[in-house]
């Protein structure tokens, strides 16, 4: 279970451009709209308010030092998806000081690359007509990782490593196969990938045969 996204009261919020400022005033109250008329979002809240069942997971929080001529300095880098298990995802990694810090950072982040998912039945084997799949295969990269998803018939589950399954679930797609070749023990890298194939689903990928 993830855990909620809360959204800024719309009285406190200051947006800082004129699409959150439309968005304050309810000119625009469908994220669905945003996405059709291609508005790049700059201000997390927009999406906080517009998409009121968002849910994030921490996947990562790791240490990570830098040498600076004042010497060695050190991070958190935290590592979040959000989504709302209906077709829409989001990773994002922060680095701060604090690790509540990071997590917040990596959280405004995974929610300002939120991306649509196209889910449907695209397997062969089930044909029921229904979302609980993607639409048909498609493939992400990221570093080292490359990751293809391939359609699943319904009670296949989610067939991924754990940090695929997290992404995969909070995208709202109930039935997948998952393939990663690369370094995977690297979470963002296979987290990033993975996110890579779903917002994909939106292009058609013609795959190589291996």
């Amino acid at each position: 279970m993830g855990n909620r996204v809360e959204p800024p009261s719309i009285d406190e919020w200051i947006p800082k451009t004129k699409l959150g400022e439309m968005v304050k005033n309810g000119v625009i109250y469908s994220y669905d709209y945003i996405l059709k008329n291609g508005f790049v979002v700059k201000e997390p809240e927009i999406i906080k308010i517009l998409v009121p069942n968002l849910e994030y997971e921490v996947l990562d929080v790791t240490m990570v030092q830098k040498m600076t001529d004042s010497g060695r300095r050190s991070k958190f880098r935290a590592l979040v998806v959000v989504g709302n298990k209906d077709g829409l995802i989001g990773v994002g990694v922060g680095k701060a000081r604090e690790v509540a810090d990071a997590i917040n950072k990596a959280l405004n982040t995974a929610i300002l690359n939120i991306a649509p998912v196209k889910r449907g039945c695209g397997s062969w084997e089930c044909g029921c007509g229904t979302t609980h799949s993607i639409a048909h295969t498609s493939r992400g990269s990221w570093g080292s990782v490359e990751v293809t998803l391939k359609p699943g018939p319904r009670g296949l589950g989610i067939v991924a490593g754990e940090t695929a399954k997290k992404v995969i679930e909070l995208a709202g797609v109930e039935d997948v196969w998952a393939i990663a070749f690369g370094e995977t023990r690297t979470d963002i890298s296979f987290a990033m990938a993975t996110y890579d194939a779903l917002r994909n689903t939106y292009k058609m990928v013609y795959l190589p045969k291996r």
